[in-house]
């Protein structure tokens, strides 16, 4: 008898079902810094755009309207460095998970061939391998490899800021990562979606420095051939529910995309289209945005910090990655207790034993409760 569905390990949030019964026992409420997902009205400029799109029966292209590209170039020049980024090498995506997800089948990858990923990484990209029957390898650095192992791969996962643990990698880092991609003819896709909230050195607000993008020249040595940045606008936009990203580089890829994606359905809708140039060309909801992710982080960082836990790396992102020294769900259990769900550094690969990610896209309200209680136990 066949077997029918795909063999992929169980969702692994489900994990966190019994935790957030007891989270959910709090007489004050629960506060859920778990998953991440935005909580802050959607900018009226990015609304009013889509309802303005509304009335749209016809289908949408694939490529994305020429508007739209345009508008991601433009943001590109100005946000990221990047100069004169041809719209023809540019798509929206479904959200940046699906893209994730299915980048490495789009590619043409299958048995035999190697997917590299971070060493901690969102698990997606492991997924994604899956589903090209490929074979997913964790590295930060290609030279760690076996040799015959390096021999294989063909594509490399980069993620800038980094999910879960907020590291930022510099364009030194960068630049020797696409050196030993083009060595052996990979492909570089960079996950580039939390490159607007970068913090200490790299929050540009405060005087620090851009997070660099891998179509940056100084990263890419001006030629963007294999390479391709993925960013999403559900974080700096709060567009999560839109389901807004686009791809943007490798002009001689591009095009084989673009027609794999027609063939699969693969499409933004047009009123989504509108939205997302709308946010592209609106800079100050973005600024807003940051400000408030900013001072959320400054009240929780600290009262994290007294309840006994490490916070390492968090240098951008909406995630604070730390450790209390102990086994993992027994930090989410004290939590719990306290009321607040949080997410387990399990979920993230074998490196993440013993972490736990705690979001920071809570409302005022419910990140001042949490940092209250987390301050209250400190103090015993």
């Amino acid at each position: 008898m066949p077997s029918f569905g795909l063999q992929l390990p169980d969702y692994p949030w489900n994990a966190m079902a019994p935790y957030r019964e007891r989270a959910e026992r709090h007489p004050d409420g629960v506060v859920d810094l778990s998953i991440g997902t935005p909580v802050d009205p959607t900018p009226g400029v990015v609304r009013e755009a889509l309802a303005a799109a509304a009335d749209s029966p016809g289908y949408p292209t694939t490529h994305g309207e020429r508007g739209l590209r345009e508008a991601i170039s433009g943001w590109y020049a100005r946000r990221r460095g990047v100069e004169g980024l041809d719209p023809e090498a540019i798509m929206p995506t479904v959200g940046s998970k699906e893209l994730v997800a299915w980048l490495p089948t789009l590619l043409g990858l299958g048995p035999g061939d190697v997917v590299v990923r971070p060493s901690v990484a969102y698990p997606t990209y492991d997924i994604g391998a899956d589903l090209a029957h490929a074979e997913a390898v964790a590295a930060d650095d290609l030279e760690d490899l076996d040799p015959e192992v390096r021999a294989r791969v063909r594509l490399v996962w980069v993620n800038s800021p980094g999910n879960p643990t907020g590291i930022v990698r510099d364009g030194d880092s960068l630049r020797r990562l696409v050196e030993q991609a083009r060595a052996v003819g990979a492909v570089v896709a960079s996950d580039e979606c939390y490159a607007e909230l970068g913090w200490g050195a790299w929050d540009e607000a405060r005087g620090g420095r851009r997070i660099p993008s891998i179509l940056d020249p100084a990263v890419s040595g001006g030629s963007q051939e294999r390479l391709l940045s993925v960013y999403s606008l559900s974080k700096q936009s709060n567009l999560a529910g839109y389901r807004a990203a686009f791809i943007a580089g490798a002009p001689e890829l591009m095009p084989n995309l673009i027609n794999s994606r027609k063939h699969a359905g693969m499409i933004v809708p047009r009123p989504v289209q509108r939205a997302m140039a709308a946010a592209l060309d609106d800079d100050a909801h973005v600024v807003a945005q940051k400000d408030l992710y900013r001072a959320r982080r400054e009240r929780l960082k600290p009262a994290v910090e007294a309840f006994g836990l490490r916070v390492e790396h968090s240098e951008a992102g909406l995630y604070l990655w730390a450790t209390a020294g102990e086994d993992t769900w027994e930090t989410i259990g004290r939590f719990a207790d306290l009321g607040i769900v949080i997410g387990s550094g399990t979920f993230y690969g074998e490196l993440g034993e013993g972490y736990v990610r705690i979001s920071l896209t809570g409302s005022d309200e419910r990140v001042e409760a949490a940092a209250a209680r987390l301050d209250e136990a400190a103090r015993g």
